[in-house]
């Protein structure tokens, strides 16, 4: 037979296998959604940090897309959340502030006398709303919350918003008793005691993920990491601290920011501690994919709800060379690390530096399953598979911020508009 026949049969049926294991991966992919609480943008080894360890995240990172422009929706937490559920912006459902905080003449009974009342806000997640959840048990899905939810009281829990098992989502919306076992968890049983709740959360996403391998799932684990209170174990603040040493401890680790001091180097032991001990975890899940053997057909998200905590409750971290953290109307408190993993796709570029926002998750994931998209529910959203998939366009939107309160951390009541490379507040 001629050579170049063989030669081109040959490459006819390797084309025909590739595509025909291109089909099966793609049908009803796994999604592992990871949500960080209080993480901040360069809390890691691939965005630049060189105290904290985070083998696993960067690994990830290697291994997925990177968005350099990714956005939370809020600059506190349960906004945050809400957005990811809804596919909307904050003020569209309504919750512009975490869950709990106090508003109107209330925020006088702390003793606050700013100029203006903080404006009051929706304290539920609203049952009208179509969560991502909800959307993806529609398309077959098994669905698995893990960890923090802080987006309503008894009522509207994970079970109430499309959530078919639920491991620790309450309301609280940070671990009331600590990170080491005994916690005071309803939705979490206290087994033994010493027991390290983020490695907790992910050895029940990854008893999930083994139970339900032939199933398409959604596995959300949603750490209460690295929210106060800060802590962790005497050998990782040991190691922590020795490095901390060896780097050379700044004479002044602080300065002033509007109101409050800011924590200006990466150099907290405690924190240290508690953000590998996430890391941890993570790779706890990563690891439940491939002794599933499900790494191929298996969506990750990672991500966090709002930036790290550099002024107010511990002083956790510093966002530098960003301005601000966690409550600030400046870029550390809104720019958040986001890492896409779709193993399937044969990505051209690493890195994207589009804009995007937490609003886009949710038609981005039914987009990337093959299930319905639902427009009138995903207002906000974009998908951004055609970015994943190596596509250039053209993003035309401006996003949007909206928070009327004043933060615990130090941040104005203020608005923010962002369209291209430019900015106004």
């Amino acid at each position: 037979m001629n050579t170049r026949l063989v030669w081109l049969l040959l490459n006819t049926i390797l084309l025909i296998v590739c595509e025909a294991k291109k089909t099966t991966v793609e049908t009803n992919p796994n999604i592992v959604f990871i949500l960080v609480d209080d993480l901040g943008y360069i809390d890691f080894g691939y965005t630049g940090s060189s105290f904290y360890e985070t083998p696993n995240i960067d690994q990830l990172a290697k291994e997925g897309v990177i968005f350099t422009q990714g956005y939370a929706t809020s600059r506190v937490c349960s906004p945050s959340r809400a957005s990811i559920m809804t596919g909307k912006f904050t003020v569209r459902h309504g919750i512009t502030d975490w869950i709990g905080a106090k508003s109107g003449s209330d925020w006088r009974t702390l003793q606050r006398h700013d100029k203006l009342l903080p404006a009051e806000y929706v304290r539920q997640l609203p049952s009208r709303d179509t969560t991502l959840a909800e959307a993806l048990q529609l398309a077959g899905y098994k669905t698995f919350f893990a960890g923090k939810w802080h987006l309503g009281e008894e009522g509207s829990y994970p079970e109430d918003h499309g959530f078919d098992i639920n491991k620790g989502g309450w309301s609280k919306g940070s671990p009331i008793g600590g990170y080491f076992s005994p916690w005071n968890n309803p939705k979490l049983e206290n087994q033994d005691n010493g027991e390290n709740l983020s490695i907790r959360l992910a050895r029940e996403t990854a008893s999930f993920i083994s139970a339900e391998k032939d199933t398409p799932f959604l596995a959300f684990l949603s750490f209460y990491a690295v929210h106060e209170p800060v802590q962790t174990d005497e050998t990782r603040w040991s190691k922590y601290r020795n490095k901390a040493a060896k780097l050379g401890i700044a004479k002044n680790g602080f300065e002033m920011e509007s109101v409050l001091t800011i924590r200006r180097l990466q150099d907290n032991p405690v924190y240290a501690g508690l953000v590998e001990s996430m890391d941890e975890a993570v790779g706890i899940v990563l690891q439940s994919l491939r002794d599933n053997n499900l790494e191929e057909n298996t969506i990750v998200v990672f991500t966090s709800d709002n930036g790290g905590v550099a002024s107010g409750d511990a002083f956790s971290t510093s966002n530098a060379p960003l301005r601000g953290g966690k409550g600030y109307q400046w870029e550390g408190g809104i720019r958040e690390p986001l890492v896409i993993k779709v193993p399937w796709l044969e990505n051209t570029i690493q890195k994207i530096d589009i804009s995007v926002t937490g609003a886009d998750f949710y038609p981005t994931l039914l987009d990337l399953v093959g299930a319905n998209l639902l427009p009138r529910q995903h207002t906000d959203g974009i998908s951004l598979k055609p970015l994943l998939e190596g596509q250039q366009i053209e993003v035309k939107r401006p996003l949007y911020w909206h928070y009327p309160h004043y933060g615990n951390q130090g941040g104005d009541p203020s608005s923010i508009i962002l369209e291209g490379h430019w900015k106004l507040i």
